[in-house]
């Protein structure tokens, strides 16, 4: 799930990344274009109560972010609520998030 909220003060727009923690992963890292696709730059924290990995990131307003999760270092996840997909160079899409 991606929540989004315009900050005024600086016209950027705050997103609320969540990956659903019923997928048994010991970490969660939030890989993007964002951070230069860092594999581990992005470490998502497990909020249990919820059962969901969640991080939230303040982003330029009016572009559009490629991404994807990484789960324990080995297996990528993209987000089934994000705004589009994008085909990479792997033969699988890319998510992305429009700020």
């Amino acid at each position: 799930m991606i929540k989004k909220e315009i900050v005024p003060s600086t016209n950027k727009t705050l997103i609320t990344f969540e990956y659903a923690a019923a997928v048994r992963a010991k970490t969660v890292h939030l890989v993007g274009d964002f951070n230069d696709w860092s594999e581990t730059d992005t470490p998502m924290t497990l909020d249990k109560r919820r059962g969901l990995w969640t991080h939230q990131l303040e982003l330029e307003r009016g572009r559009d972010y490629q991404f994807r999760y990484l789960v324990d270092g080995t297996t990528w996840h993209n987000d089934w609520h994000a705004d589009d997909y994008i085909p990479n160079v792997y033969d699988s899409d890319n998510s992305v998030v429009s700020a």
